[in-house]
């Protein structure tokens, strides 16, 4: 497995990522074209309004960070490890309002508590995990990491959606952590921050015995490594670690 991650991304995308790697501080981030709806699995990431302070990583807003390029490497090593058949390269970004949402059975987000959210974007999020989608939440820290607001402002916004909703730490008995790969330990490595990484859900009317429909990495940042899974900046078996999570989310949300 070690090996067939490795030479998946070093292959398929290194150029990709020495390309991305190598954008100016002040460029902005230039969406892409989604691509229409056709049946396959196709990752979407959420965009939202930024809150002012959340332009610190290459001018980029707070929700674009890695964008496209940690979501295609995920894609390729779906593509290499199951036949789920993804689009690869075709990364879809939509807002969490947008009808077009409701195609799709698993949205992505990073930096929440940069997110500025709307009314029209909390009443969307409770009918989308209530039809069944799934959220996975990842790239975020405690209070005033770089200005952000922590979990306060994330859980914050979440109780617009979900009144009722409580957030739960998850511990490695989960199933979320066995839909695919045999996830051992949740000591997971970090990017870049002190602590230890929290793993937290929140589940269909807050029992644990029923559907887990969000999932959020605290204090950590998964996608960091695949990001730069074609630099060489990350070692081999911290990028398979952080990839095996990925995995395990899309499975689980596609199956629950």
């Amino acid at each position: 497995m070690r090996v067939l991650m490795s030479a998946a991304v070093s292959a398929a995308i290194a150029g990709a990522a020495r390309a991305q790697f190598r954008r100016t501080p002040t460029e902005t981030v230039r969406l892409r074209t989604n691509v229409p709806y056709d049946g396959r699995f196709t990752f979407v990431r959420l965009n939202y309004t930024t809150a002012p302070g959340g332009y610190f990583y290459r001018g980029e807003p707070a929700w674009a960070h890695g964008y496209p390029l940690a979501e295609q490497n995920l894609m390729a090593i779906m593509s290499e490890v199951s036949f789920l058949g993804p689009h690869i390269h075709e990364i879809n970004s939509l807002r969490l309002d947008d009808p077009a949402l409701f195609r799709y059975p698993i949205a992505y987000v990073i930096e929440p508590d940069w997110w500025a959210m709307t009314d029209s974007e909390a009443r969307a999020l409770r009918d989308y995990l209530q039809k069944g989608g799934f959220l996975i939440v990842d790239d975020f820290k405690g209070r005033n990491f770089r200005g952000g607001g922590g979990w306060e402002v994330f859980e914050r916004n979440m109780k617009r959606a979900l009144p009722q909703g409580r957030f739960v730490d998850l511990d490695i008995s989960h199933p979320i952590f066995h839909s695919f790969f045999e996830i051992k330990s949740l000591n997971v490595p970090q990017a870049y921050v002190n602590g230890d990484p929290v793993f937290r859900g929140l589940f269909e009317e807050n029992d644990p015995a029923k559907r887990l429909q969000i999932m959020v990495n605290f204090n950590t940042d998964i996608s960091q490594f695949w990001e730069w899974s074609g630099t060489g900046l990350r070692s081999i078996p911290d990028t398979n670690e952080s990839y095996k999570l990925g995995v395990n989310y899309l499975i689980y949300g596609l199956t629950h």
